[in-house]
């Protein structure tokens, strides 16, 4: 007889379906072996699946669910939008305001409210690190972007709140669009750094009701949201007077991915470190299915 393992497909970081990030979450994968699990995230075919591992009530409560995250080429520590979409999903399952994930990098707390009408997720973040600062001119050779996109007023620099991030500051919304970045190359220099992928931003956005417009590529594409890099983003805003400490930003993007997305992000800052980081987005699920093995 096969085994059936049941899942939930969400739209993370949008209140539109099929729009935002998509994420498969299977929230009973007991019995799954590590293997199973990878070919499994290969046959969904997103950017990432979640599997969580529930125990007793207590322990859930205490430790948070099990969980991990997997893209369709390895394991994650940590990603934004797998977090929020699993917490979501079992929020709604359990009938509870508070969620906590046990990931490989520690315990992610997600917290849920009313917003807007809708259902509305933050997560905690971890402390962020700030790592070094990389030449502009490097980093814009490694991107295919010309020289004087690069807003030089601010610093290229490594944050991490779990997966660290080389924040990029552009002039123009523009700049950052017409971008048709080699992973190749951008892989080869971010090789030699103390960061793992890119995270750009400008101030100039396609809906001028929000704060800043970001793009993240990688070997797959396109991100249409990345909850791991909204975080660093948040510290360096404030640690760079991008944002005043706490105070919320609105992020999209998606846009070049053709899948509009809002992050919403703050962070605060206490003698010149930034601090107490807060990722947020609503979500919404947009099929169920079961999988037979």
């Amino acid at each position: 007889m096969p085994r059936t393992y049941r899942f939930v497909w969400l739209d993370v970081f949008t209140r539109t379906p099929l729009e935002g990030n998509q994420l498969a979450v299977f929230p009973e994968a007991h019995g799954l072996s590590d293997e199973e699990m990878q070919r499994i995230a290969r046959e969904m075919h997103l950017s990432e699946t979640t599997f969580v591992f529930p125990e007793d009530e207590a322990t859930d409560r205490e430790r948070g669910y099990r969980t991990r995250i997997f893209t369709t080429e390895g394991e994650l520590p940590f990603a934004g939008h797998p977090t929020l979409g699993t917490a979501s999903h079992l929020s709604d399952a359990h009938g509870v305001d508070e969620v906590a994930l046990a990931l490989p990098v520690g315990r992610i707390p997600v917290r849920f409210s009313a917003r807007e009408g809708r259902r509305f997720g933050e997560m905690r973040q971890h402390e962020p690190t700030v790592g070094a600062t990389h030449d502009p001119a490097a980093v814009a050779r490694a991107l295919g972007a010309r020289p004087d996109d690069l807003d030089p007023r601010y610093p290229v620099q490594t944050v991490s709140t779990g997966t660290p991030f080389a924040i990029v500051p552009f002039r123009t919304r523009e700049a950052v669009s017409r971008l048709r970045p080699n992973w190749a190359v951008m892989e080869e220099y971010l090789r030699g750094t103390d960061a793992k992928l890119f995270y750009l931003l400008t101030r100039e956005t396609v809906d001028p009701t929000l704060s800043v417009h970001a793009r993240m590529v990688f070997w797959g594409g396109d991100d249409p949201a990345t909850g791991s890099a909204a975080g660093p983003a948040a510290a360096w805003m404030v640690l760079h007077g991008w944002a005043d400490p706490n105070a919320p930003i609105r992020i999209e993007q998606g846009t070049e991915a053709g899948r509009r997305s809002q992050l919403y992000a703050r962070a605060d800052l206490r003698d010149g470190r930034p601090g107490d980081v807060r990722v947020g987005g609503f979500t919404v699920p947009v099929l169920r299915g079961e999988l037979a093995l």
